[in-house]
């Protein structure tokens, strides 16, 4: 089941962003570091308390996955149309979790999710060097939008 996370969930929450840190830290040790989290108690029960940050759980008995999402919309840009947007901060499945369609079902709900509150689009962020993620969300239909470079001085 897919719910909305909640204050009993911060733990194991906690747990899963030590994985992806560890995921990104193997991939990127130059920008990460290793056994952390980008998130903290405190900052978890903000978000769950926020309309414009939901946080989605899979739930089996236990938290197998989650979904963080930002709302954001753009309203009478000089430049660019007016348009609301979901953007997946991060979203992760337990490794002991994976594949067994975990990320499917979250993935899925948050898109019905943005459907439902008018969204246009739904935007993340991949780290290169993360091929899992980068296949799983091709999977799912998510294609370029834009590209960040950079060059190590």
């Amino acid at each position: 089941m897919i719910r909305k996370a909640n204050p009993q969930d911060v733990r194991r929450i906690l747990e899963l962003l030590h994985q992806v840190n560890m995921v990104h830290y193997r991939i990127r040790p130059d920008l990460f570091k290793p056994h952390t989290t980008k998130y903290d108690e405190e900052t978890l029960q903000a978000m769950f308390a926020d309309e414009k940050t939901p946080v989605f759980v899979f739930d089996d008995g236990e938290v197998r996955g989650y979904a963080f999402c930002q709302i954001t919309e753009v309203r009478d840009h000089l430049l660019l149309q007016d348009i609301k947007t979901l953007y997946i901060d991060d979203i992760c499945v337990d490794a002991d979790a994976r594949g067994k369609h975990v990320g499917t079902a979250l993935f899925d709900y948050v898109r019905e999710y943005a459907a439902s509150i008018g969204c246009r689009n739904i935007t993340l962020n991949v780290w290169e060097g993360n091929d899992a993620a980068l296949g799983f969300y091709r999977k799912m239909g998510m294609q370029v939008q834009k590209t960040t470079m950079e060059i190590i001085l």
